[in-house]
């Protein structure tokens, strides 16, 4: 422990600074300027390079980079379908709730679309928070309504409710995946303005 922690004093900025400052009183010395009290002024260099040396840098923890977040949203997707195969759905909710969770899979899908969502955050953001939070919200908020609802009928009708909201989570996803596309199409128009560009005159 103790020498471990001196190696690290030795390879730190306090260290490297005022050794640098230690040498410049050697050179003083040397130049005959230090006189006899050299020793204290080599000692009274080192110490005001290492006073006044920059902190240390302090490393960020490590996060997970945008692929390895798109891997964790895929289990989660995996995840949330298996919950969904156990829920009571109403037919229509069923088969919009089916459709968007085939198009998330798409866009997560491990080749190039997910190298194209890799390189947005905002969209690898937004598509992390539609699986974890909005559809598991959406299904668990329509199973509890829906219970209250048959002890007092007559209210808002739960599957209304259900399908509006995956209705707009799926126009979310498709500007999501339009968005994408238009990026990608972006590109290949640059490119081809790129190789005009290269032709002779």
């Amino acid at each position: 422990m103790a020498t471990s922690r001196a190696l690290a004093y030795l390879e730190s900025r306090k260290n490297l600074w005022g050794s640098a400052c230690g040498l410049l009183g050697l050179g003083l010395t040397l130049a005959g300027v230090a006189g006899t009290y050299w020793p204290a002024v080599v000692a009274g260099l080192y110490g005001a390079g290492a006073l006044f040396a920059p902190p240390e840098r302090t490393a960020p923890p490590p996060f997970p980079g945008p692929a390895e977040q798109l891997d964790l949203v895929r289990e989660d997707l995996g995840r949330l379908r298996g919950y969904v195969a156990e829920v009571e759905l109403p037919p229509a909710a069923e088969g919009k709730l089916s459709e968007l969770l085939d198009l998330y899979a798409a866009l997560l899908d491990p080749g190039w679309p997910a190298q194209v969502l890799a390189a947005e955050p905002e969209a690898v953001h937004a598509l992390a928070r539609a699986v974890r939070l909005d559809v598991p919200e959406c299904v668990d908020t329509y199973n509890r309504t829906r219970w209250w609802t048959r002890l007092t009928p007559g209210g808002e009708s739960p599957e209304r409710h259900l399908e509006r909201q995956l209705s707009l989570l799926s126009e979310e996803a498709e500007r999501l995946a339009a968005e994408l596309q238009d990026r990608d199409a972006l590109r290949q128009q640059t490119h081809t303005a790129y190789l005009e560009g290269r032709r002779e005159p």
